[in-house]
């Protein structure tokens, strides 16, 4: 008895291990092949654009304000009170239009008193010349010596010199008596005026009675790094752009709008300024309409060339390393995935330039970058934008929802009624 009770435990454990152990044969193998496929996930799906090269715009986007083409500061050139202004304020006037006159009695005086000089000089020239014919006569037949010959000579001489110089205080003093008529220099607009009648001013003053500006055409001075500019002309030097076409320039307004006049570069400093890094660009525009004035903010986009055989790829396909490589990931002919290192050259738009590292014919990953990796096998579907969804139809299901609230507020009260 006592032996049998000893073994009953290990024969009832011998018996439920034989029990497993035969469950776990019997199982069919057909279902551990369901359970691994279940457990193998399909080829994820992404979308892919064709590399296509093509020649594209290098243009670069840089801030700048307006400036007119001519700015003339008017300012007296002789001393005196206004009496009139001959022009109004803001408007267009011509080259050589009268603006203001100053009282021009002063000068007058001056003009007359120079005249009379004048024929005075001329009237003493006049009778030194007579005396020096007779003289002629007689130093010829001994009657006088010749020193007085001489002296006579050299009278007529110092009178010409004094006539000359009396002729020249003439047309000094109509000159002052012309700048009586305050003129405009150049052709433009004129702003605001700084003296009314009755002010005195002076020649040379510090301050310009009107300032004329013409706004037709207008510049657009815009400041460019120096960093950028090297760049720029290392890809020129080495043949990676063409620069026979570079000279357009489109101005975006302050507004957001585009002007309907393209531009053209006029100048760029030799020099780059020491404070900020940067130079100066100037581009001219036509200006018939006088929509830019002076003073105005806007952004120049300036086609700095022309890159041959690149190829546009959206920013979304572009991704970068720790270092600032630039990774594309592409789908290669047997369907798995490959990154592939690409250099830039800025953007066109929404895309990147890329100029070395894709070949054309090359499927680049567009959408679903980040959840595939290198050696992954993934179906390649062409890559389609993704439209902008309309305001209005993220209101509607609101509108919805607000329209069943109400209903089913009521339904609860309705229940709660019938509760109590």
């Amino acid at each position: 008895m006592m032996s049998a009770k000893l073994w009953a435990p290990a024969l009832t454990a011998c018996a439920l291990a034989t029990s497993i152990a035969l469950v776990g044969c019997s199982k069919d193998p057909k279902d551990a092949q369901q359970a691994a496929a279940a457990q193998k996930m399909p080829p994820a799906e992404v979308g892919v654009i064709v590399a296509q090269p093509q020649s594209v715009e290098q243009s670069v986007e840089l801030s700048g304000r307006t400036t007119a083409f001519e700015i003339s500061e008017v300012r007296p050139q002789t001393s005196g009170v206004i009496q009139k202004r001959l022009f109004t304020e803001g408007s267009y006037v011509r080259e050589g239009q009268a603006l203001y006159e100053i009282d021009p009695r002063t000068n007058r005086a001056s003009v007359d008193s120079a005249r009379a000089a004048l024929n005075r000089q001329q009237a003493n020239l006049n009778v030194l010349r007579v005396k020096e014919g007779r003289y002629r006569q007689l130093v010829g037949s001994n009657a006088i010596s010749k020193q007085e010959y001489d002296d006579i000579t050299a009278q007529v001489k110092l009178a010409e010199a004094d006539l000359a110089a009396t002729q020249a205080e003439v047309k000094n003093a109509e000159i002052n008596l012309g700048y009586s008529t305050v003129r405009s220099p150049i052709s433009g607009q004129t702003n605001r005026s700084t003296v009314t009648v009755g002010a005195l001013v002076t020649a040379s003053q510090v301050n310009p009675l009107v300032t004329v500006q013409r706004l037709d055409p207008i510049y657009v001075d815009i400041n460019q790094s120096s960093s950028e500019l090297l760049r720029l002309r290392q890809q020129l030097s080495q043949g990676r752009l063409d620069s026979s076409n570079n000279t357009k320039v489109k101005l975006k307004l302050e507004d957001g709008s585009y002007y309907p006049v393209e531009g053209r570069l006029a100048f760029s400093d030799a020099s780059v300024n020491p404070d900020t890094g940067t130079i100066t660009i100037r581009a001219v525009f036509p200006n018939p309409n006088h929509l830019l004035l002076p003073g105005m903010y806007a952004t120049a986009q300036i086609v700095q060339g022309v890159i041959p055989n690149a190829i546009l790829i959206p920013q979304a396909a572009i991704t970068r390393t720790p270092t600032g490589q630039a990774i594309a990931m592409i789908v290669n002919a047997k369907g798995a995935v490959e990154t592939r290192p690409v250099e830039t050259a800025g953007v066109h738009g929404k895309d990147w330039i890329v100029t070395s590292g894709l070949i054309a014919g090359e499927k680049v990953i567009v959408d679903g970058v980040a959840k595939v990796k290198e050696g992954a096998t993934v179906v390649a579907k062409p890559y389609q934008p993704q439209a902008k969804a309309p305001q209005g139809a993220a209101a509607q299901p609101a509108a919805t929802d607000a329209k069943k609230a109400p209903q089913s507020e009521a339904k609860t009260e309705q229940k709660a009624t019938s509760t109590v």
